[in-house]
């Protein structure tokens, strides 16, 4: 694993891609932004803890990365995790500790090439993983779009915590209190991303370069401001609603450095900071792999990323994130598609959208706090309908079943319940359905009147032993059976013993049962030599 590998990349980009990635950086600042302060919400953390990790997500780890195209940053997954983190620990500065040890954690499992795990994940649930984001992210912000933030950007759970609502109920919630400036500014900008894309598509120069985001941003502000003086009913920015990005602001005569916190290390001594820690670790480790995994997917150059390097990254990352007091970060996919979806082609972007957020944070606020966030929800359910393209399912169906049911297991835990119930869910059936299918191929049954071939097509494994067994139970007084393991190398010593023990059964039953090339192998754990036993007739 070259874990700088980075370093011998970057002059090798082109400004090909500089043109290409600048733009997506800017992109997926515009999307990240609303949602690192959203999550810090969530997360009952300070606000600028969400946005520090943003930084780091996208300047440290997007220069370590194993992918070109991963962004990193805070995770909706994570929130829950982490507000009982805190409440538990009794103090944000002890739970930076934790986040710190998590980090080691990461680096560590890195070094072990633990990353290789992600190999693992079933297609069909990648799939469904990025079909559900998709969904997500169009019904949660809705809301937002029609001028209702009651609820945290960034939050993916069903189950509102903020109001108490659910995500269907929110959306009826907002149909109810819709706001007209805000539904004006969300149309017009839905409007404004579709005709800039199909100019964009069709080669127009300015179209292509100048990225459609940052023209949302623009109309945004733009019709919002002249709300303000010719309609002040719709204007978003009022006491009472206040419908806008909201960058907390460092006071006169504070230093920049005051936004930053520390972790207390004399918590050091105690145990729930470990078992934080490990917690931390390990989610965030899992739903990387899993945000690798699609990342690839979505990547259009299909490059395969290294999962060790990125596990290297992100530990360095939340090492950093929480020496500063940032939020634990993970790849994340909703900032990865949108960055793909931009036009990225190199990493470039993911750093590019990292110092935007440093910019935001100690120069910007002013400026940035004149966005409303129903411009910017434009920009995410556009994003979302890339995602679920109902393309997908139709692909998918064509598949077979047996990709289409864990498919759709997962994109319904995700929605229904939150990302990682979700997550887990699809990942059990998607396993399961890829044993089950795995193991109807492993042997096949010809029957020619009372001449029956067991064929052994590959390996033997203990799981198929209940399908063997009934197998076995069906044959029928006067059958003459030939069970061939030719194809077979390897053949469970459970599975050997019950071929073999049949063999009095099919005596007593008027049977005659026939074993061809049909050996136990075992593997010596200290010389590693093969031992084969063989049944001879």
């Amino acid at each position: 694993m070259k874990l700088f590998s980075p370093l011998k990349t970057l002059a090798r980009y082109s400004p090909a891609t500089f043109r290409s990635d600048l733009p997506a950086g800017l992109s997926v600042f515009l999307v990240a932004l609303p949602l690192c302060l959203g999550i810090a919400l969530a997360s009952g953390a300070p606000l600028f803890a969400g946005l520090v990790a943003g930084m780091i997500g996208g300047i440290i780890v997007g220069f370590l990365s194993g992918s070109e195209v991963s962004v990193s940053g805070p995770a909706a997954g994570l929130a829950v995790i982490v507000a009982d983190s805190i409440n538990n620990l009794g103090a944000f500065e002890v739970f930076l500790t934790a986040v710190v040890l998590a980090g080691i954690i990461q680096f560590i499992l890195g070094l072990l090439k633990a990353g290789k795990f992600s190999g693992y994940f079933p297609d069909s649930v990648i799939r469904g993983l990025l079909v559900a984001i998709g969904l997500v992210i169009i019904l949660k912000q809705i809301p937002h779009a029609l001028g209702r933030d009651n609820d945290f950007e960034g939050e993916f759970a069903f189950q509102q915590l903020a109001d108490g609502e659910n995500t269907i109920s929110e959306i009826y919630r907002a149909i109810e209190t819709a706001s007209t400036g805000a539904v004006i500014i969300s149309l017009t900008s839905f409007l404004l991303l579709y005709f800039w894309e199909k100019a964009a598509k069709k080669g127009v120069s300015f179209f292509r370069n100048f990225p459609g985001a940052l023209a949302v941003v623009v109309l945004g502000i733009g019709l919002n401001e002249l709300f303000r003086v010719v309609k002040p009913d719709w204007y978003l920015g009022t006491s009472a609603h206040q419908h806008m990005v909201q960058i907390p602001a460092i006071e006169p005569g504070e230093s920049i450095f005051s936004i930053f916190f520390f972790p207390d290390f004399s918590a050091l001594s105690n145990p729930k900071v470990y078992v934080t820690a490990i917690t931390i670790a390990i989610v965030a480790s899992l739903e990387t792999l899993l945000n690798l995994e699609a990342a690839d997917k979505l990547d259009t150059e299909k490059r395969v990323s290294s999962p060790d390097q990125e596990m290297v990254a992100q530990g360095i990352g939340n090492t950093i994130s929480g020496l500063i007091g940032g939020l634990p970060l993970t790849s994340v996919i909703v900032r990865t598609s949108a960055n793909v979806y931009s036009g990225s082609k190199t990493r470039v972007s993911a750093i590019t959208h990292g110092i935007f957020l440093m910019l935001a944070v100690f120069l910007g606020a002013p400026l940035l706090n004149l966005i409303p966030l129903s411009c910017l929800a434009a920009l995410l359910i556009m994003v979302g309908y890339k995602l679920a393209n109902p393309q997908v399912f139709k692909k998918t169906y064509q598949e077979g079943v047996y990709q289409f049911i864990p498919f759709v297991v997962t994109v319904l835990g995700i929605v229904f319940t939150d990302l990682l119930i979700g997550i887990g869910i699809g990942l059990v059936v998607g396993i399961l359905f890829v044993l089950f299918t795995n193991f109807q191929t492993a042997f096949r049954v010809v029957r020619d009147g009372n001449k029956v071939l067991i064929k052994i097509q590959k390996d033997l494994y203990f799981l198929i032993k209940p399908q063997l067994k009934q197998t076995l139970r069906e044959l029928q007084p006067g059958d003459q059976v030939l069970v061939d393991g030719t194809h077979a190398s390897f053949i469970d010593h459970d599975i050997y013993n019950i071929l073999l023990d049949f063999k009095e059964t099919a005596h007593t039953q008027n049977i005659k049962y026939e074993l061809k090339n049909i050996s136990l192998k075992k593997r010596s754990l200290r010389n590693a030599r093969t031992r084969e036993i063989t049944i001879s007739e």
